[in-house]
């Protein structure tokens, strides 16, 4: 496959870093710049396949650098990136022609979503079998008993719905029912129903019409018609817009999508796999999510189990991380000590595989001979509790309102998690869209005064 080339614009080092390792290691090309007037002059004289900015930039904003790369090259995809985003901002970036607006920090599957999405690639083709880029690592019964189960079902035209704890591996178990259905060589489109503001997903899945609102200059396809004949992911599905989900239930009765400011439907043809980590009968109780789609999603039901549950996958799974992680950082672990292993299966593992991935890479990075032992499982010799939101009441200051410790708490989380909001709203047991929308109202009080 031919090396895709893509323009950072981004005057964080630190962001510009970390999005460059994360690039090269999803095997792209990354040049940087940091702000908008080197962005113009590299793109005039260099062919990229894909523009990332940030929205936020010196002398020219990142809306304003979209608006004057698409008077050069209309088709060259722009995707704007931050981390603060107002949904007016959102909205303008998409109606001037981005092709996405994603906020940071981005995870590797992210990138692997918006560059399938953009180079119309499946992204499963590069793995097809179980030693590949999303294989499934497990010798635990009750997995392989679900993976049995999985490729049973993989040729029906069935809606799958799987749960589980965040973590747990349900993109993979998506991608592995694609893999060994007959549309393996039809794209695999994934899309976070966390990750868009509501304004915005609408189009997102279901494309637009040119001029069905100013800026919209061209017809753009959603991710539906982009997985047609193929696999669509519809990841967190229980944080999509309570009525944003009577128009998927139609898309999934009459088989037919209807573009935004479009007069005539369009059918298409699409396996829907959704995935939650959220309690759905409660959602349904507190009429939060429609009690009709969730039926139909449900047809085929997949539950993961948590890491804690499949304890014998834990060494497992910890020497594939080593072997993954000395080929990415050139080291030469050869495994680890038995009070090592020891440690491994006694923690709680409440972030499941990803965290257990995290507590690896760190460890492989650390080790200085051939084998990690216990001490390297954790930061400053100490052991890696499991993080409790609970734990920050203690440094909060006792005379406030409630709402001021709600505050505190959400952004000592924050600062925790380092950003990320995903991780920040499992600790704190509430959904992602509404640590969003409690992130905009203190944004906006900020504002007023």
């Amino acid at each position: 496959m031919q090396e895709k080339c893509v323009l950072l614009v981004e005057n964080n080092k630190n962001e510009t870093a970390a999005m460059t390792s994360l690039f090269n290691r999803a095997g792209y090309r990354l040049s940087a710049v940091s702000d908008g007037y080197a962005a113009l002059d590299i793109i005039s004289g260099n062919q990229y396949d894909m523009v990332i900015s940030e929205l936020n930039l010196p002398r020219m904003s990142g809306i304003e650098l979209l608006v004057k790369i698409k008077e050069i090259d209309t088709n060259l995809p722009v995707i704007l990136i931050s981390g603060d985003v107002c949904v007016k901002e959102a909205v303008e970036a998409m109606k001037n022609g981005a092709y996405d607006f994603l906020l940071k920090p981005l995870a590797a599957e992210t990138v692997e979503c918006i560059v399938s999405g953009i180079y119309r690639a499946p992204v499963v083709a590069e793995q097809p079998s179980m030693n590949g880029k999303y294989a499934i690592i497990t010798n635990n019964s009750e997995m392989n008993h679900l993976m049995n189960y999985a490729e049973e079902i993989a040729n029906s035209r069935a809606s799958v719905f799987i749960h589980g704890e965040s973590g747990t591996g349900k993109e993979l178990f998506a991608r592995h029912i694609h893999q060994n259905s007959a549309r393996k060589d039809k794209p695999f489109i994934a899309l976070n129903c966390a990750a868009l503001p509501e304004t915005l997903m609408e189009s997102e899945l279901f494309g637009y019409e040119k001029g069905a609102f100013t800026g919209a200059i061209a017809r753009k396809k959603g991710k539906f018609e982009a997985a047609d004949k193929g696999t669509i992911l519809l990841d967190e599905i229980s944080e999509m817009d309570y009525q944003l989900q009577s128009k998927l239930l139609r898309v999934l009765q009459e088989k037919e999508i209807d573009r935004v400011g479009g007069t005539e439907s369009v059918p298409v043809d699409v396996r829907i796999i959704a995935t939650t980590n959220r309690n759905i009968d409660n959602l349904i109780h507190e009429e939060k999510f429609r009690e009709d789609l969730y039926y139909r999603l449900n047809t085929i039901p997949l539950h993961l189990p948590p890491l804690r549950e499949r304890q014998d996958d834990i060494p497992l799974l910890a020497d594939y991380f080593i072997k993954k992680y000395n080929k990415l950082e050139n080291k030469a672990v050869k495994g680890m000590t038995e009070n090592a292993i020891t440690a491994l299966t006694e923690r709680s593992w409440k972030g499941n595989v990803r965290e257990l991935e995290n507590v690896m890479e760190r460890a492989v990075l650390l080790c200085k001979g051939n084998l990690i032992d216990e001490k390297l499982l954790s930061l400053n010799g100490r052991s890696v509790p499991a993080f409790h939101p609970g734990s920050l009441l203690q440094s909060v200051i006792p005379e406030v309102s409630l709402r001021e410790l709600e505050k505190k708490v959400i952004f000592q989380t924050l600062d925790k998690t380092k950003g990320n909001r995903t991780h920040a709203a499992d600790i704190l047991g509430i959904s992602v869209r509404t640590l969003r929308n409690k992130l905009n109202e203190y944004r906006q009080k900020m504002d007023e005064q």
